[in-house]
């Protein structure tokens, strides 16, 4: 098989599969979301201003009437991560984009592409050329909401408000089943929500770098909030008995969790 026919057939595999699974969740009347969950990185902070500037004035507006919201825009502070091991660059944008169906996602680019006031709005960053680009790359991992949180919610629009974005990435399909379990079944999600931790979503990953893994995002009013929020999740007694339960054994490669703190950019509407 010649190499671009192989990635057609890939492509194709993993697209069926997606509209698979969701068909699934739609017939068990759960309404699932797809979430892509995209990491944009930047050469200078300049870059990083502007391009947050045409999501929240241009590109926005324009996801949404490609039927694609609400859109989230977050960016990494270093005072609110100063333990984080991991290394990353200030000049950062997250962007959250929730598709209520495959169609929606598989057909954005085109509708993005045949909006006029998007494209002449936003030419500029669009068209930039390769001698000065917007941003130097971006990566996007695809979700699929849990069945026990199927939409992407907008907990508080707090103007202080943090959001605790976490990935928990397993060392085998059969334990990142079994802690996707955990968290729907098993009732960490219901240990989250007694506890005050209120989720903006929470996915298991199709598509994307380190699987397999899950990842997650809470929303805060603010720096107190969350700390008190964990505080009351470390107590919780159901919480103490899924931690212990040897059946969850190995569900998370410890060193690996991705834990970022994240301030909403402009225009962000999570």
């Amino acid at each position: 098989m010649q190499r671009r026919e192989f990635l057609a057939a890939s492509g194709a595999a993993a697209l069926g599969m997606i509209a698979s699974r969701a068909a699934r969740g739609q017939e068990s009347g759960a309404d699932r979301m797809l979430i892509e969950l995209r990491t944009y990185h930047f050469a200078s902070a300049d870059k990083q201003q502007a391009f947050e500037q045409f999501l929240a004035s241009v590109a926005i507006p324009a996801f949404n009437r490609a039927g694609v919201e609400p859109v989230g825009v977050f960016k990494l502070l270093e005072k609110d991560n100063p333990r984080t091991r991991l290394t990353t660059e200030a000049a950062d944008l997250w962007v959250l984009l929730p598709y209520k169906s495959t169609d929606s996602l598989i057909h954005l680019e085109d509708r993005m592409a045949a909006d006029e006031s998007y494209q002449k709005a936003g030419e500029s960053i669009i068209t930039s050329p390769m001698s000065d680009p917007a941003y130097s790359r971006y990566e996007s991992t695809l979700l699929y909401s849990f069945p026990d949180f199927p939409q992407v919610q907008v907990p508080n629009r707090s103007p202080d408000r943090l959001l605790q974005l976490r990935r928990y990435e397993s060392p085998n399909r059969e334990r990142a089943i079994k802690k996707q379990y955990m968290f729907n079944e098993g009732g960490e999600l219901a240990v989250f929500k007694r506890s005050g931790m209120t989720g903006v979503f929470f996915g298991e990953a199709l598509i994307g770098p380190r699987l397999p893994n899950l990842i997650y995002m809470l929303s805060f009013e603010n720096d107190a909030a969350q700390k008190k929020g964990w505080s009351a999740f470390g107590k919780d007694p159901q919480w103490k008995s899924l931690s212990g339960d040897p059946a969850y054994k190995d569900t998370v490669n410890q060193p690996a969790i991705m834990n970022l703190l994240l301030r909403p950019a402009t225009g962000s509407q999570i």
